[in-house]
């Protein structure tokens, strides 16, 4: 054996000592978010490290100061009238003498907006971009073993600079990264398997160094892929980099009989990628990874493992009502398995890119991801300010930065997310080609779509800039990824059509178009096709289902989220079928009907009215989950149900079955004059009974009720509990009337991180502890702290008996 192949042995079984029973949190990474000093304004000479900063309000990112209000009519109803501004934030750190000889960089995951950063009073940059992660090399600076002042400067002045609510400040997480001077470069782990069945399964590794020592350094890159912490393959390669060098090392691994990727099996892998010199192990990058395979077809649509699949989607933007744009893991994870009971199977992200965090869990979960970069480009559309196309709009935005930073941007973004298996396509837009807002077209005056009825306007920008802008893109998400196929969600297709826009994505979607699909189905039989942002009518639907060469659809909404609202004191948009609190609105069951496939029933109860059940692009259903009405009044009951038939009992009487395939519309309903009592509705499948819902007639508000949806929290600063907190009589049915308001205070090692009650017109302070409750509810946030112990929640209301609820907070493991 020669000395080179003995030391390539000595290496590898170094490896399997030490990197596969590491721990598989990386040591690289600290979390830096505890101990910010914030200011909200401006301050002069902030950035200087002995700037006195002691009255300043110290707090944990991630921070929205937007979202601490107060609400006015003086802001914006596109961002849900509340500030914008300037915020400074400071923190003072010390490291340890022994990291002198390391590189030390900081990592935003992201910042709203116009961020710029000092490390001991140097300059390190400015990022305009909100939702862009970056970060920068504090090394040339650090003093080790002293204190450092590391300063933010965030201006979110032109606070009606967007269509939706956008926060403001540090939103999401901050990390510290220490590595030796040869390290993994950013985002410099990228995986791929462009081989993938049920037998076998290639991955292909790209990894990404750089030597900063003065000297040429000998260091071995191991690859290992562990599931379910069990090695499953592993790979070596030994390199000599010289003094400033960079390179990018390729391996590769055959895996025989993978655990496939898909939405009801979201099996992921991981990978460790550890460089090892002299027998250490000197930086370690984790990524996760998934065997899927993806493919789409004209006629066919899309493919996920080589079973044809529909996309169940939904759009969604990133704010979770009273908590902003800072909003914690755990509320996502709710929030994502609700839509998850409701059949949904897919997201795209609205619109921008998001938490990497948030993929991670829809990697989890198994939701397929079209991952959106922009609204605008380099011209700015309309920012309402008085109410949705109300007054004067805004033109601020990210088009005044797009010619400087649009490709950074998106190549930022397509290196951070390129490993994720939820992640399907690549969007570089949304309804940039609405028309004359801001782009026109002679085309325009031959036809109108649903919701875009402008003609062609000479003095507004022509569209054919749409194809140059398009195709620019494109190319440079193709230059980072040529994996997934790149798309935009088309506001007009007709003057998409006539520019080149269309014709320069891989995937084409069409917001509200369904009427077209059919002719363009025909017009251009090479273009794929779906629907990237859709209403809730089930002739919608009809449109997916009904054309094999649709891939699927993208309901807007999800979720509520805050802003694109209405004349004050309208705070937020009531699209969703889930509303702020993450109640299920009668929308959700509706959809559930149509997208899941366990048995499910909904009854819900309206005012009589001579109307049809179809609706109009974004109406929603009508069905209010309580019985309580005027006695006599004739009402109308409505089920929604996937089983074949519902009998519908008043008062133990029943008022007949009836069955789904008589009601084209798929809501059953029962027209009757209210009698208080019960209301049960049983649906069957074959004669068989599936499921039952009851409601009862509610007394007077007498107490409150709280539930929590875990018993335990971890102590990690971190965890989340959502306790429902509901008004019901003396009996114990809820009612759904009322709205008294709600006094909530919380004792231990925990925080009320907020109160939702989901009123859209509720303008009340947000950073209390008093809500009033809206259809008989509110939902509280309690935010764990960092050190074990017991928690009391205590909730009270004027007239009524309050209630208690204790949580555990466990130490961490």
């Amino acid at each position: 054996m020669n000395s080179r192949a003995f030391t390539f042995l000595l290496y590898t079984l170094i490896f399997l000592l030490a990197c596969t029973q590491k721990k598989l949190e990386s040591a690289r990474l600290k979390n830096f978010n505890h101990n910010w000093a914030f200011f909200k304004g401006d301050a002069e000479n902030a950035f200087q490290k002995n700037f006195a900063d002691s009255a300043w309000r110290r707090l944990d990112l991630p921070h929205d100061w937007s979202i601490e209000g107060p609400f006015s009519a003086e802001w914006a109803s596109g961002t849900g009238y509340l500030p914008g501004g300037i915020g400074w934030y400071r923190k003072t750190f010390t490291l340890p003498p022994e990291n002198k000889d390391r590189k030390v960089f900081i990592y935003f995951h992201g910042i709203y907006k116009n961020s710029e950063v000092w490390i001991n009073e140097h300059y390190l940059g400015k990022r305009p971009n909100g939702y862009i992660s970056f970060q920068y090399d504090l090394t040339p600076f650090i003093k080790f073993g002293e204190t450092n002042t590391l300063a933010v400067k965030v201006d979110h002045s032109d606070y009606a600079d967007s269509r939706w609510y956008t926060g403001s400040g540090i939103y999401r997480d901050v990390e510290l990264i220490l590595t030796r001077k040869l390290h993994v470069k950013k985002w410099g782990v990228y995986a791929t398997s462009p081989l993938v069945s049920a037998e076998q399964a290639q991955l292909d590794i790209q990894t990404s160094l750089i030597n900063e020592f003065p000297d040429t350094r000998e260091v071995q890159i191991e690859n290992v892929l562990l599931y379910q912490n069990k090695v499953i393959e592993k790979t070596a390669t030994l390199i000599a980099l010289a003094a400033g060098m960079d390179t990018t090392v390729s391996q590769s691994m055959t895996i025989f009989r993978p655990n496939l990727w898909d939405v009801e099996h979201p099996n992921l892998y991981t990978l460790k990628t550890c460089i090892i010199s002299d027998g250490e192990i000197i930086d370690e990058v984790i990524t996760n990874t998934g065997f899927r395979d993806i493919r789409f077809e004209t006629d066919q649509g899309f493919f996920l493992n080589g079973q044809n699949f529909k996309f169940k989607g939904v759009c969604l933007h990133h704010d979770a009502g009273c908590l902003g744009a800072a909003v914690p893991l755990k509320v996502w994870e709710r929030r994502l398995s609700l839509l998850k009971e409701m059949g949904a199977n897919a997201i795209r992200t609205s619109h921008n890119p998001v938490a990497s965090a948030f993929l991670d869990l829809c990697d989890a979960k198994g939701f397929l991801v079209i991952n959106e970069a922009f609204d605008e480009w380099d011209l700015p559309k309309k920012k309402w300010v008085h109410g949705w196309n109300v007054g004067e709009p805004s033109f601020d935005g990210y088009a005044k930065d797009f010619a400087e930073w649009h490709e950074q941007d998106l190549a930022d973004q397509v290196l951070r997310d390129r490993n994720h298996p939820s992640v399907i396509m690549w969007s570089i837009g949304n309804e940039v080609d609405y028309p004359n807002d801001p782009y026109t077209h002679e085309i325009l005056n031959t036809e109108a779509n649903p919701q875009t009825w402008p003609k062609f306007e000479n003095s507004r920008p022509h569209a054919d800039r749409l194809g140059e802008v398009a195709r620019e893109l494109v190319a440079i998400v193709k230059k980072y990824d040529i994996t997934r196929p790149v798309s935009a969600g088309l506001a007009s297709a007709l003057m998409s059509n006539e520019t080149g826009n269309a014709e320069t994505l891989d995937v084409v979607g069409y917001n509200y178009q369904e009427f077209r699909y059919e002719r363009d189905h025909a017009a251009y039989p090479d273009r794929l096709l779906y629907g990237s942002e859709n209403g809730m009518s089930l002739e919608a639907w009809h449109a997916v289902v009904e054309n094999d060469y649709i891939m699927g659809q993208f309901l807007w909404t999800g979720i509520e989220y805050m802003g694109e609202a209405g004349r004050f004191p309208s705070r937020n948009s009531t699209s969703g079928a889930i509303d702020l609190a993450g109640n299920k609105k009668p929308e959700f069951y509706f959809r559930q009907s149509l997208w899941s496939d366990k048995p499910m029933l909904f009854i819900g109860v309206d005012e009589y009215r001579e109307e049809s059940e179809r609706g109009g692009l974004w109406r929603h259903k009508r069905a209010e989950p309580h019985w309580n009405w005027q006695t006599g009044q004739k009402v109308r009951v409505k089920a929604f149900t996937n089983c074949t038939s519902v009998e519908l009992f008043l008062n133990g009487e029943s008022l007949s079955r009836k069955n789904l395939a008589d009601f084209p519309q798929r809501v059953l309903y029962w027209d009757i004059p209210f009698v208080p009592g019960e209301l049960k509705a049983v649906a069957s499948t074959d004669g068989n009974i599936q499921v039952t819902q009851t409601i009862r007639t509610a007394g007077e508000p007498a107490k409150l009720v709280t539930k929590s949806n875990i018993a335990s929290l971890k102590a990690d600063n971190q965890d989340v509990a959502h306790v429902l907190v509901t008004i019901v009589d003396e009996q114990n049915v809820p009612v759904y009337t009322a709205e008294n308001r709600i006094t909530c205070n919380v004792t231990g090692p925990a925080r009320l991180l907020g109160i939702e009650d989901a009123n859209s017109r509720n303008t009340e302070d947000y950073r209390d502890n008093i809500q009033s409750a809206c259809h008989g509810f509110v939902l509280l946030y309690v935010q764990a702290g960092n050190r074990p112990g017991k928690v009391q929640i205590t909730v009270t209301a004027d007239g009524l008996s309050g209630d208690m609820l204790e949580l555990q907070i466990g130490a961490q493991k």
